[in-house]
């Protein structure tokens, strides 16, 4: 009889390991490489157009336009949060956020923290000064003036990196960094190509300029939560179609005009 027991207690013992496996291995596809999920958090924020900003209390852009896009391609749904620049890579590895896009530049360091998809846009930095700055024409001659920038950038890095005796006044809002410029506080503003010259184009022609080159050519990529390979692989394939197919090229042409060879 207890020769009975024991082998009934060893077969319960069998099924409830059994059991406990086939759950870790379900949480493990669930957050990980297995199926995609209905719907991911996607990060971004609302300053910097016209990548990604607020109109009319709807979040617009070629970004917010991209990953929608993407979504639909790869079969997923997107609920959209925003937050500041410089919260999205921590926000990612604690897994408050699946997913980030708003101009992320693809950093080797970056990538010890998260995982990118492929780049979607090829960027730069510029500079941008007072309109009756004549004293400032290219990067060298940034050498100890006060720059402002974006908190958490790569171009508050290229500052300190670069630019000897520089002071990077950095900023959580855009806005506030090209104010610094034009009232005085600040010499320059040193920050992606795109939005300085959205930022001149649409609101600051009459106070500020670009000068110099295209400085540090760097690439745009989504970011993701590191363990989520199946994700990336999604939205990998998805950005190829949506260039195959003509979709990246729409979306492209209607926040900056048509693409160029």
């Amino acid at each position: 009889m207890k020769i009975i027991n024991w082998k009934l207690q060893f077969s319960l013992l069998s099924l409830v390991l059994l059991l406990f496996l086939a759950a870790c291995g379900s949480n493990d596809e669930a957050s990980g490489s297995g199926e995609l999920e209905d719907t991911y958090t996607v990060v971004s924020d609302t300053s910097f157009v016209p990548f990604e900003f607020m109109e009319d209390g709807e979040y617009v852009g070629f970004d917010i336009d991209l990953i929608h896009a993407i979504a639909d391609e790869a079969g997923f749904a997107v609920d959209l949060e925003t937050t500041n620049f410089d919260g999205i890579i921590p926000g990612l590895q604690t897994g408050q956020f699946d997913i980030a896009i708003a101009g992320i530049s693809i950093t080797e360091d970056r990538k010890q923290q998260i995982d990118y998809s492929d780049p979607y846009y090829e960027s730069g930095l510029a500079i941008g000064v007072r309109v009756d700055n004549e004293d400032i024409n290219g990067i060298e001659d940034l050498e100890g003036k006060t720059i402002a920038t974006r908190l958490g950038s790569t171009s508050s890095a290229y500052i300190e990196d670069n630019i000897e005796g520089a002071e990077a006044n950095q900023y959580e809002q855009l806005d506030q960094a090209y104010l610094a410029v034009e009232n005085g506080s600040a010499d320059a503003i040193l920050y992606d190509a795109p939005n300085v010259n959205y930022y001149i184009q649409t609101q600051g022609e009459d106070s500020l300029k670009v000068v110099g080159d295209l400085y540090q050519a760097e690439d745009y990529g989504i970011a993701i939560t590191k363990g989520k390979e199946t994700l990336v692989e999604a939205i990998n394939e998805a950005l190829a179609e949506l260039h195959d197919n003509g979709t990246y090229d729409e979306i492209y042409a209607k926040w900056f005009g048509e693409p160029t060879e």
